[in-house]
């Protein structure tokens, strides 16, 4: 089984899902498409089983994280830990806890986070959206910047500061009056870095868990 993951781990990470199927596994490991069979009944288990291989790797980086006095501070270490991982390998975000009877490394990365949340001052629902919350800016993020790369770019014909400061020429054209939100932000917009973004939207996102959690104290 581990070899089995580990070849399809390796041709996820060439071209994502779609590269995966088991005449291709069948081919990387130089083996009968029906040995693939004795392991997985079909691809979407597949698909869930090289997940959870992969976020293997992520939850020991976790467990290796020591906790602080600042539970805030350890759930933003474990969701930049699982952003870089996925930003790595992006078709990890179809499937990352997608079924969690298979996954279960993913399920035991999710109760890490969860864990952070049983040291604040917050209700049962209140800790499960925040988990929510957290889990959503990380893969929704890495997501995002996993999506198809425009072919220029591939091409090498622009290069991304020369791509994005197209954009923000256009919006530097709009009338202020219409647009003064996008007016004032194009500079921004044309010189941001990806992973500086992300970090911005979590640290937003957990400074509103941290207010929650100070807030005057509920029945809980």
């Amino acid at each position: 089984m581990e070899a089995v993951l580990t070849a399809a781990v390796a041709l996820l990470d060439e071209a994502g899902g779609s590269a995966l199927t088991f005449r291709a596994l069948a081919t990387r490991l130089g083996t009968g498409v029906g040995t693939i069979y004795w392991y997985v009944s079909n691809k979407d288990e597949l698909l869930d089983r090289a997940t959870d291989h992969a976020i293997g790797g992520v939850l020991t980086a976790v467990e290796e994280q020591p906790d602080s006095d600042d539970p805030i501070a350890d759930l933003r270490a474990m969701a930049i830990t699982l952003f870089d991982a996925i930003v790595d390998r992006p078709w990890l975000s179809a499937y990352f806890m997608r079924n969690t009877d298979i996954q279960g490394n993913s399920l035991r990365l999710y109760e890490k986070l969860g864990q952070q949340t049983l040291r604040l001052d917050l209700t049962p629902r209140q800790r499960f959206h925040a988990v929510s919350a957290i889990t959503g800016v990380v893969v929704g993020t890495a997501a995002d910047l996993g999506v198809e790369v425009p072919q220029e770019l591939l091409d090498g014909h622009v290069d991304r500061d020369a791509f994005l400061d197209r954009f923000a020429e256009t919006w530097r054209s709009l009338d202020a009056t219409d647009f003064p939100f996008v007016h004032q932000i194009a500079d921004e917009f044309a010189e941001h870095d990806d992973r500086d973004q992300f970090i911005a939207a979590l640290d937003l996102t957990l400074e509103g868990l941290r207010l929650q959690a100070e807030s005057e104290p509920r029945n809980r």
